[in-house]
């Protein structure tokens, strides 16, 4: 007896055993009928094994004989309970498929998708909740998103163009959608996280849509809930954790090189702000804080808002050009402290991408981007001070000075 065809049987046995059981706990589960349980399922993955094993010429038709017994008993299984659904059997004729690919020596991708399938099926309860709370507006963004990148990114010339040589649309295009899967990212989250588990989560996921846009949500609402002091503040300083985040994630995207050299200072600087924004929420009251229909929840993700951050990447790729044709690195330097009073992401992605085209030096950039991180910081610590007031702006400058102290540090002993 050949011990590698005994070994390939009892895993195709055992696939089609998990499977009929993750089906039978939850038919069990829901108190209902089953209509193949584990036993039959794992002779189903026997079946599919030993049809390769006899002749691999019928294995198409033993296919077709099976699934028409499945349309079978589903249309039986629909007549008698008046339940429609198929999952059952499309499990079953992927079961039947396992087993032949283990049959072919395939047993780890059948084990992997097996597990695939079990986790699947298992979670159909918390994907319908999910489904339940999409609106159709976050399935337009969602399909946007798709089109973006799958439609218009691969058409657009991946060279520069223009009179002066300074502009590529694929590459401009490129960030923008980073931009827009990030702030996507960020605004999912807040929607099936955020209102559930408060201001902390809220702000985390907020960081990734805009800081600054979470600075001044909050600020304004302390201002009608001065005894909420820690409460806000933990949201605003894991908010601007999160850009730091978002800032290192960008470069990483976009110049792997380049991140390798931020990665120190810009993960310094996030621990260090997680650690001290989790200090604030211990130290906060436990209470709800309604954040729903603030600027935070609105979905981020519009053509408009895209074709906007393109335009601003090119207009700052460019400048970056030219003024350090013209004035070196410090003109480098003005450029990133500007950009970094509006926006970070911008002139983040300018400067990963130049050095990126051996364009800027990498000491160049990391200096840049520490430069606008910094700026905008500041940026947002003036609008809580003027928003919020003294006690809330004094809370965030202890942040602010653990936070941008740590990644100087961390930026001068990188370089």
């Amino acid at each position: 007896m050949d011990i590698e065809i005994v070994k390939s049987i009892i895993i195709a046995l055992a696939i089609g055993f998990m499977i009929g059981l993750q089906r039978t706990m939850r038919n069990i589960y829901l108190n209902r009928s089953n209509i193949a349980g584990s036993r039959t399922f794992a002779l189903i993955s026997l079946l599919g094994y030993l049809s390769g094993y006899i002749d691999k010429e019928l294995i198409a038709i033993l296919l077709l004989i099976f699934g028409l017994l499945l349309v079978a008993s589903y249309i039986a299984k629909a007549f008698n309970t008046n339940r429609k659904g198929f999952t059952t059997q499309i499990s079953a004729i992927l079961t039947f498929l396992l087993g032949f690919m283990v049959y072919q020596k395939l047993e780890n991708y059948a084990i992997f998708i097996a597990v695939i399938m079990i986790v699947l099926l298992e979670i159909k309860p918390k994907l319908r909740a999910i489904e339940e709370h999409i609106s159709p507006n976050e399935i337009n963004s969602a399909i946007l998103l798709l089109v973006m990148t799958f439609v218009l990114l691969p058409i657009l010339p991946n060279e520069m163009v223009g009179p002066l040589k300074i502009f590529n649309p694929y590459k401009t295009w490129l960030m923008a959608i980073v931009i827009a899967f990030l702030s996507f990212i960020g605004y999912i989250s807040i929607k099936f996280f955020g209102q559930k588990h408060g201001v902390l989560i809220t702000g985390a996921a907020g960081g990734f849509i805009s800081s600054t846009a979470v600075s001044i949500t909050l600020s304004k609402m302390f201002q009608k809930q001065y005894d909420l002091i820690k409460n806000y503040a933990s949201g605003i300083a894991v908010a601007c954790t999160f850009m730091y985040l978002r800032v290192y994630i960008e470069t990483l995207i976009v110049n792997i090189h380049l991140s390798f050299k931020l990665a120190f200072p810009f993960l310094l600087a996030t621990f260090s702000g997680l650690i001290y924004s989790y200090y604030l929420y211990k130290k906060s009251k436990n209470i709800n804080i309604d954040l729903q229909n603030s600027q935070i929840t609105t979905n981020p993700l519009q053509l408009s808002e895209a074709i906007k951050f393109g335009i601003l990447f090119g207009i700052i790729y460019g400048a970056i050009y030219f003024v350090e044709k013209r004035y070196g690195d410090i003109g480098v330097y003005i450029v990133s402290f500007l950009s970094g009073l509006t926006d970070v992401d911008a002139i983040t992605l300018s400067l990963s991408q130049m050095a990126a085209d051996n364009k800027l030096s990498i000491l160049t950039s990391m200096g840049g981007v520490v430069i606008a991180s910094v700026t905008n910081s500041i940026v947002k610590l003036l609008i809580v001070y003027f928003i919020g007031g003294v006690k809330l702006g004094w809370e965030l400058t202890k942040f602010f000075i653990l936070t941008l102290g740590l990644m100087g540090i961390g930026f001068f002993i990188t370089i």
